[in-house]
């Protein structure tokens, strides 16, 4: 398979470094700062790159016929748009959070756990995201899937960043050198706290989901989650 990186940070080269590990192909490698780039010779492309270039790489990508499986964060206020470009150009797409396989149970897990705390009383929600220092979002996209995947089995209305306030889950976010990710989520009452935790030791794990996504991609046409990869 032919893969295109789009981004080359950090997560660009674990991807690169897994990818190759399972007989791919890296045919381009595209930094943060470029627009215009052929795609010709791509199965697939993996999009890791910055807020602001996403869209353009996901454009780029439907224009050129070339499924791109997405993990930028930061950009979603343009998801629709990129949705409906989708479907008019007949394309394949996933947008994930997050990759790890880990993290994808996890979510479910959050959600199962949502469901049966919801007819209980006087348990408060809150999380916990942690971090490295470079990155760019808070709180971060996989904190707010969690948040998301709550409020559609509970009572509560949003989410808020490091605020209290009634009907609100309220996210913490920290920024730690070196951590990859940990995120906490916590139901507190007065006679107990019931927790569920993913801490992420390296990279690798992100990486390799994103390569498990777009082998499972290329041939799909459609708008897809990591709930399709995993057949969840």
């Amino acid at each position: 398979m032919k893969i295109a990186l789009l981004g080359y940070g950090k997560m660009g080269k674990t991807i690169e470094k897994i990818a190759k590990k399972r007989g791919h192909t890296i045919v381009l490698k595209i930094d943060k700062e470029d627009s215009i780039y052929d795609l010709s010779d791509t199965d697939v492309a993996i999009d890791f790159s910055i807020p602001s270039a996403a869209v353009n790489n996901i454009t780029n990508c439907f224009n050129a016929n070339v499924p791109v499986v997405s993990g930028t964060t930061g950009w979603l206020e343009h998801y629709d748009a990129m949705i409906s470009l989708c479907k008019e150009k007949k394309g394949g797409f996933i947008y994930a959070s997050n990759y790890s396989l880990g993290v994808n149970l996890f979510f479910e897990l959050n959600k199962k756990l949502a469901k049966m705390m919801n007819p209980l009383e006087g348990y408060d929600i809150s999380m916990e995201e942690i971090h490295h220092t470079e990155k760019l979002d808070a709180p971060s996209g996989t904190a707010i899937t969690l948040a998301e995947g709550i409020i559609e089995n509970t009572k509560k209305q949003a989410w808020i960043l490091n605020e209290n306030k009634d009907n609100n889950i309220t996210i913490h976010a920290k920024r730690i050198d070196k951590v990859p990710g940990t995120h906490t989520v916590t139901y507190s009452s007065l006679v107990d706290d019931i927790e569920i935790k993913h801490t992420a030791h390296n990279r690798d794990g992100f990486a390799l989901g994103a390569v498990v996504a777009a082998e499972w991609l290329v041939g799909k046409i459609g708008n897809f989650s990591m709930k399709d990869v995993l057949g969840l």
